[in-house]
């Protein structure tokens, strides 16, 4: 029951936020705030990481968890999309020049790992009555939420039309299915990972500022920063990748950029795969970005 309520409490402020009336500038408001509510909540998981007694000695354990769960959950869903674009025969051509390819930047990850670094330096220096009081991360995810829930509706994006794509919708649950169904294979490495916590860690599909909060609230600030650097591998390898296996399997560049694929790694998407592909990539980048809450709320509940 309390894991059911803790999801109603998370989505609630996203369906209100989609069903609010959209104006271009509210949503022009709403993706300003969204971007520096982003950077602070990396402040305040930053400060809470900083917190965790004995840190440099779970440096170790940081890095094995991080360096596992990023080659499951990303290489499980590329792997199965790669193999259902040759079941299903795709034909793509790419007329590309090198005008139009795109240019790789790092300086929004790079920003982000900062905003990481100042909240763990505040944690350090800090008093204690000048840090954030408990349940802050809770607040933030409910207020990055709702913006959310405007953003996408001023996209433009209904349900019915990310609902109706049939490539879309292929890709999107063969992607979820096998990106979180990698999250137990993640448990079965590690004793001391639970199954739902596997297949929780595994379902943030690249919303780093999200799973790092909800990771964070059920699992501790260590975990939650595994998470975050899982999902934050995502983004900066998709903007990396993504020309280069656009060639051989776009379902596999679409779902390589997971939640982002509507919005950080679009432009890459398209400028690689064509305009052609929006229709899908509308699709996969909504149903993803409703899901991924779900799943992550859901499984950390047990």
């Amino acid at each position: 029951m309390q894991g059911i309520i803790t999801l109603i409490l998370i989505l609630s402020p996203m369906l209100v936020g989609f069903a609010l009336p959209a104006s271009k500038t509210m949503v022009a408001k709403s993706n300003m705030a969204l971007n520096y509510l982003v950077y602070l909540i990396l402040i305040v998981i930053g400060i809470e990481l900083g917190l965790v007694d004995d840190l440099l000695q779970k440096v170790g354990d940081i890095a094995k968890y991080l360096g596992v769960l990023i080659a499951l959950s990303i290489g499980t869903g590329s792997l199965a999309l790669m193999a259902f674009d040759r079941l299903s025969a795709t034909k793509t051509t790419h007329h590309r020049t090198h005008a139009s390819t795109p240019k790789v930047s790092l300086h929004g990850s790079l920003v982000q790992l900062v905003c990481l670094g100042l909240g763990f330096l505040m944690a350090k220096f800090l008093p204690p009555e000048l840090l954030p009081p408990p349940k802050t991360t809770t607040v933030l995810l409910m207020l990055l939420l709702f913006l959310v829930g405007i953003s996408l509706k001023g996209s433009g994006v209904g349900l019915k039309q990310a609902l109706i794509d049939k490539r879309g919708l292929q890709i999107s649950a063969i992607f979820m299915l096998c990106t979180t169904a990698s999250g137990a294979v993640f448990a079965l490495v590690f004793d001391d990972v639970s199954p739902y916590q596997g297949l929780a860690l595994a379902s943030g599909y690249g919303w780093y500022s999200l799973s790092g909060t909800i990771m964070t609230d059920a699992y501790g600030a260590v975990w939650g920063s595994v998470a975050l650097l899982n999902d934050l591998a995502r983004e900066v390898l998709a903007l990396i990748f993504i020309p280069w296996v656009m060639r051989y399997s776009p379902s596999a560049a679409i779902g390589l950029g997971g939640v982002t694929s509507l919005d950080f790694t679009l432009p890459t998407i398209l400028q690689s795969g064509g305009t052609h592909i929006m229709p899908t990539v509308i699709s996969f980048g909504f149903i993803t970005n409703v899901v991924s809450p779900i799943l992550m709320v859901f499984f950390s509940s047990f």
